[in-house]
């Protein structure tokens, strides 16, 4: 005979147990263990190579060497690739500020909230976090689709571009930090985010436009890999307290400086390439004003 009372007591008990057994330190320990070595053990290893070459399946050794070679040609091959995408300096330029531009963006959308907590407290005040990052994502999804209308020679103003609008980014972060008012953090932060986002999608459209459909993956997988390492080193420099470990407002005097040395670098290679382009412009203007001089001698 099953006593309800009795049986309600006992399945307590053992969920008890289940959740002392889960919160020790041996529990997790073990089960890590036993996938390590699981994971390591391999027991059809030895018997793969015969069955492949087996009746079943038919292959010869050679073919089975052949099929390991393969691998390292397909990352020599993509080794090759990488070496023939970069090698335009435009594409670049580009990727450089995308990976740059990337880690100070992720860095500043990471820690916004806490730098907004230390401006306005939010026990002392009505937050509105939340909405402040729809509109911003909203915004920003709104100018990033507006910029496909303009009708800009980003191959010639891109740069230019890039350093100036970084530089607006590195003003808003500067004044977000230092106004002390949540609704100008607000503001500025929302100006920040649509910033990026434009710059972003003209970056994205002039490095596709000089690659070919196949290399999309490897050139944006591999900015975005330099944006992550670049994140990562940091934000084991400037925020791990084994490192410098600094408050939130150094912090984001060193992100709006972060953009500041981009705006530079950028707004110089910017007037470069503007007054190369300009020169090289006129000098053939000017030859073509002497080949037609001569054609018009010819003709007399």
């Amino acid at each position: 005979i099953l006593i309800p009372g009795l049986s309600f007591s006992r399945k307590q008990a053992n969920m008890e147990s289940v959740k002392r057994l889960s919160s020790d330190w041996r529990y997790p320990t073990t089960l890590l263990c036993v996938y390590g070595f699981f994971s390591t053990v391999k027991p059809l290893e030895p018997f793969l190579i015969p069955f492949l070459t087996g009746p079943d399946k038919n292959l010869t050794t050679e073919q089975e060497i052949k099929g390991e070679a393969s691998c390292s040609q397909v990352v020599l091959q993509l080794w090759r690739d990488f070496r023939q995408c970069y090698s335009s300096r435009q594409l670049l330029y580009w990727s450089v500020w995308w990976a740059m531009a990337t880690c100070g963006y992720n860095q500043t959308v990471n820690y916004i909230q806490v730098l907004w907590e230390h401006v306005q407290p939010s026990q002392n005040f009505s937050i509105y976090n939340g909405g402040v990052e729809a509109a911003s994502n909203l915004l920003s999804a709104a100018t990033a689709y507006g910029i496909g209308f303009t009708e800009v020679r980003w191959e010639q103003w891109g740069e230019l571009a890039l350093g100036g609008f970084s530089g607006l980014g590195a003003a808003a972060l500067f004044l977000m930090t230092f106004a002390g008012n949540i609704w100008v953090c607000y503001a500025t932060y929302t100006i920040f985010k649509c910033l990026y986002m434009l710059l972003i999608t003209i970056a994205m459209y002039q490095i596709a436009a000089d690659l070919s459909m196949e290399r999309y993956a490897l050139v944006f997988g591999a900015n975005s890999f330099g944006a992550l390492l670049l994140q990562t080193i940091i934000t084991s420099v400037v925020v791990d307290s084994g490192a410098l470990g600094l408050p939130i407002v150094p912090q984001f005097i060193i992100y709006a400086s972060y953009f500041s040395v981009i705006s530079v670098v950028f707004l110089l290679r910017g007037i470069f390439s503007v007054c190369k382009a300009q020169r090289i412009k006129k000098e053939q203007l000017s030859l073509d004003g002497k080949q037609s001089e001569i054609c018009e001698e010819h003709k007399f």
